[in-house]
């Protein structure tokens, strides 16, 4: 499989939401399942565009999955402290699993950051049980960062995302 990673185009838009909902909705990882608020969320890629960069990993013609790039202070970064880079939103297809375009996302990211003037890390957030992920940031030089470790729902304890950080 020769995978691409590159800016996604607005016509990939939908698609790309699609793919990402049906992701974290197919690995139990909306707290409300599809009555989650946030799906409206993952469903909007022309938002995420409008105040990031959004790759996307495409076969050929075929859709495979997107990541959102946030440089250092852009408004979508949940976690990013000043000369830091914000990985969010990473997700591929179900169908496209295990062929390397997780990885490939996040490798593109990385590069981006280390592009970014006066970026010195890349930081990210994922929750607990997304095991598949912790394996790509690990193997790619991710390390914890438990000081950092957030609840996005406070009114619900159980929410805690895990926290990585990558030194440039």
């Amino acid at each position: 499989m020769d995978i691409l990673i590159r800016p996604a185009d607005p016509t990939e838009h939908a698609a790309l939401g699609e793919i990402t909902a049906q992701a974290y909705l197919g690995d139990g990882l909306l707290d409300f399942g599809a009555d989650d608020p946030y799906l409206g969320e993952l469903r909007d890629v022309a938002k995420r565009a409008a105040a990031a960069e959004v790759l996307v990993a495409v076969d050929g013609d075929r859709l495979l999955g997107g990541v959102t790039f946030v440089p250092s202070g852009g408004p979508m970064a949940d976690i990013a402290r000043p000369g830091e880079a914000e990985i969010r939103m990473l997700a591929v297809d179900h169908a496209a699993r295990g062929r390397g375009a997780g990885e490939a996302l996040v490798r593109a990211c990385v590069e981006r950051a280390r592009a970014t003037r006066g970026c010195r890390a890349v930081v990210l957030s994922t929750q607990r049980t997304m095991h598949a992920a912790h394996r790509i940031y690990e193997r790619l030089g991710f390390v914890r960062t438990p000081e950092r470790d957030w609840n996005p729902l406070p009114e619900l304890d159980d929410i805690m995302l895990h926290t990585y950080e990558l030194t440039l």
